[in-house]
């Protein structure tokens, strides 16, 4: 379906005018209502928003219309703008949901949030993560485009940005990524006011934003942002250009705010009563609060006629396509368990379970055609490479290189488009520059898969700094993120069984060292980690319970055997989930545990593990560097010591 242009004359200007201080004001009555919130950037953002409402193609009927054009307000603190237009636009936000900006409960928070408001595409929190989610959207439909033409993807990715998103190193590294892969449809609009919250951008940031993009392989095109005809020259010179394009749009923070208008004092306070009403009298406009005139708001409105035409001739396309490729569309996400052949893999075997993972993601890919994804440059150690599957644009694995960063964000960028089940990946101690994504992610509840190995002191040789010590606790502290560390091999398919069927972000911390299969797969497996641990070794009448989970699942049986020869009978509790573990009633882990004294095992810094346990072997410093093994018994990870901890547990008298 093709993406027609729209035309603007001088005669249009007038009105064009009229919407964009009409939208200005709205945003600076919602913020003076709330009294809180960001005036400056909506009100400077004013007239780029009115001409780019003449070039989106969006359905407020069908907010989820597969080749729509996706819409990212890279910074939050433009949300009134968001929710304004939002509003006029026709999707399911009132004017009295403008009139709740920023209150408890309603549908316009301070920053906008997937889920909680219709329209808005995705959560960006933190700034510069915008960029790289539409970053994300741009790589899914130039993969999507490959797979099934230009009649039923021909949509662009729309994302206005400002200092603030360009100064985060994110933006940097997922604007590399888009210049490498040239993806055409992405039209990033920088709103350069030239001003932050301490003042002017020239306190911190003084490089050639022209050139950088440059040389990242982008279309650089620039306009007054104030202008109406430049900018919708700008925006239409970017839709033909073959590369991603940046427009440079030069916009005065708080536009017709009087004396606060280029000021920073203009960005995140009301801008006061009396100055809005002076300001609207200088416009022309009604004094009256929330106010849109009839025809400011008919030339709105027009975006919901031109989303329903736009997706009934798509639906035509869609109708013509080989019934084959329709039920692809539809299955893309689809998850038929039937058709996933998991690998066998036998007790007494030694594997790592980053590639036991590995085995796992392929089985997994074949049998789902949505399933993509990549590493940080890191994919032949973690094991995350789709055999006989391509590489991107045309295949299903994505070479992010070496940006963690971008990676995070990028796919939930991917995640948010609508067709795509993507995994990302890199070593566990390098997640914490994943942090800020995977927390979005989290708060979205987006089904983006995290594979993290090298998961302790395990590592070894490479040292403290490769050896992640405190990231699980801090990831299993994160609400609505499921953090999964299997025992074995067979404990990682169930482990996955339960990821796929899961609605929230899920995270694979997996092992650099071989690690014995001691679990036998079997039916009630899965069932057994869907509640985050469960009995792996039992025993008559036990008085202590070893829990653990990951490589320490086998120390902790080998001591518990040594412990019931003994004398001390012994069980040992397998928890590949703790944070499900922890939301089960009370009943169970009173099963679980049997009122026993609880010993956890984990070579990392494991505080969490005292909701549940008596006494915690974990670490206390960062690791160091030797050999995996002889690092276990240096920091007291072996069966002697933990057998010393056992009797101190028990009270036993040494």
């Amino acid at each position: 379906m093709p993406n027609i242009l729209p035309q603007i004359t001088q005669e249009d200007i007038p009105l064009i005018q009229k919407m964009s201080h009409s939208l200005a004001f709205l945003c600076a009555d919602m913020v003076q209502k709330a009294n809180s919130g960001h005036p400056g950037a909506p009100m400077g953002l004013s007239d780029i928003a009115s001409v780019l409402h003449f070039h989106l193609n969006l359905s407020p009927k069908d907010p989820k219309w597969l080749n729509r054009d996706r819409l990212v307000f890279s910074g939050g603190h433009a949300s009134a703008l968001v929710y304004a237009l939002l509003h006029l636009w026709g999707f399911d936000v009132s004017m009295e949901d403008l009139k709740s900006f920023r209150q408890l409960h309603s549908k316009t928070p301070g920053h906008p949030e997937y889920g909680h408001t219709q329209g808005v595409e995705i959560t960006t929190g933190p700034l510069g993560q915008g960029v790289a989610n539409a970053v994300g959207m741009a790589m899914a439909s130039k993969y999507a485009l490959n797979l099934f033409g230009r009649e039923i993807i021909s949509h662009y990715v729309y994302c206005l940005c400002g200092d603030g998103d360009l100064q985060e190193g994110v933006s940097y590294e997922a604007a590399s990524l888009a210049g490498h892969h040239q993806l055409s449809n992405l039209i990033l609009i920088y709103d350069s006011n030239r001003i932050t919250i301490e003042g002017d951008s020239s306190l911190s940031m003084s490089e050639d934003i022209q050139q950088r993009f440059i040389a990242q392989g982008w279309e650089v095109l620039s306009c007054d942002g104030h202008n109406i005809l430049e900018i919708h020259n700008a925006l239409t010179q970017a839709k033909a250009s073959p590369k991603p394009s940046i427009i440079i749009a030069h916009t005065k923070i708080a536009k017709h705010a009087l004396n606060l208008e280029g000021s920073h004092k203009a960005h995140g306070a009301p801008l006061g009563e009396e100055l809005i009403i002076k300001a609207k009298a200088k416009l022309g406009l009604s004094p009256e609060a929330f106010y849109i005139s009839d025809d400011v708001a008919f030339v709105f409105a027009s975006m919901k006629e031109r989303g329903e035409l736009g997706v009934k001739e798509w639906q035509k396309q869609y109708k013509n396509l080989p019934q084959i490729t329709q039920e692809r569309l539809a299955n893309m996400q689809e998850v038929d368990y039937s058709k996933i052949i998991y690998p066998q893999f036998e007790v007494g075997e030694s594997m790592a379970t980053r590639v036991s993972n590995g085995k796992i993601l392929n089985a997994i890919s074949q049998a789902l055609e949505g399933f993509i994804g990549g590493s940080a440059d890191l994919a032949p150690s973690n094991n995350t490479y789709l055999e006989n599957a391509g590489d991107f644009p045309h295949g299903k694995n994505w070479h992010f290189g070496i940006r963690e960063h971008a990676m995070g964000a990028i796919s939930n960028g991917v995640a948010h488009y609508g067709l795509f089940l993507p995994f990302c990946a890199t070593f566990f101690v390098f997640s914490d520059y994943m942090s800020p994504s995977v927390r979005v992610a989290s708060l979205m509840k987006t089904k983006v898969y995290y594979i993290w190995t090298h998961d302790s002191i395990g590592v070894g040789e490479d040292g403290a700094t490769h050896q992640p010590i405190e990231q699980l606790s801090h990831f299993r502290a994160m609400p609505n993120l499921l953090v999964f560390r299997p025992a074995d091999a067979n404990e990682n398919i169930a482990c996955w069984q339960v990821g796929l069927d899961s609605q929230m972000p899920c995270a694979f911390v997996l092992s650099r060292q071989n690690l014995p299969v001691i679990i036998p797969q079997s039916e009630e497996l899965k069932a057994q980690v869907q509640r985050g641990g469960y009995v792996l070794a039992s025993c008559e009448n036990p008085i202590l319970t070893l829990v653990a989970s990951g490589s320490e699942v086998n120390l902790a049986l080998r001591t518990a055997q040594a412990l019931s020869k003994s004398g001390i009978n012994t069980q040992v509790v397998s928890v590949p989930c703790l944070e499900l573990l922890l939301e089960q009633p009370q009943s169970y882990k009173d099963e679980l545990f049997k009122h026993t004294k609880v010993l956890a095992i984990e070579a990392s810094r494991g505080l969490e593990w005292y909701a549940l346990a008596d006494s915690v072997i974990c670490l206390k410093s960062f690791g160091a560097s030797g050999r995996g093994e002889a690092l276990f018994e240096h920091f007291g990870f072996s069966v002697e010591h933990i057998i010393e901890v056992a009797h101190q547990v028990l009270g036993h008298k040494a």
